[in-house]
């Protein structure tokens, strides 16, 4: 029977997410495709015509990366504060 309301969904996904990761030999090798495909979206963002050495366009897409980490802290630390403000 599914979980009636969010919190115990919520309950049941953890439980499950622990459940598939005690149950993982090689977790960086499981999330590796996930990680791939996340560092492609700034690749793609920087270089939308790939016209950059591939060395540059890496170099930028890092940088996307940590600016985009950095707005989500910020965002985040906002929120704990209250002030809401972007």
């Amino acid at each position: 029977m599914p979980a009636a309301n969010p919190s115990d969904r919520a309950l049941v996904a953890r439980q499950a997410a622990h459940t598939r990761w005690a149950r993982c030999d090689d977790p960086k090798a499981a999330t590796a495709p996930a990680r791939k495909g996340f560092l492609a979206r700034f690749e793609r963002e920087v270089d939308p015509d790939q016209t950059l050495d591939p060395a540059e366009r890496a170099r930028r897409a890092e940088h996307a990366m940590r600016a985009y980490m950095t707005r989500m802290a910020m965002r985040s630390s906002q929120s704990r504060r209250g002030s809401g403000s972007r």
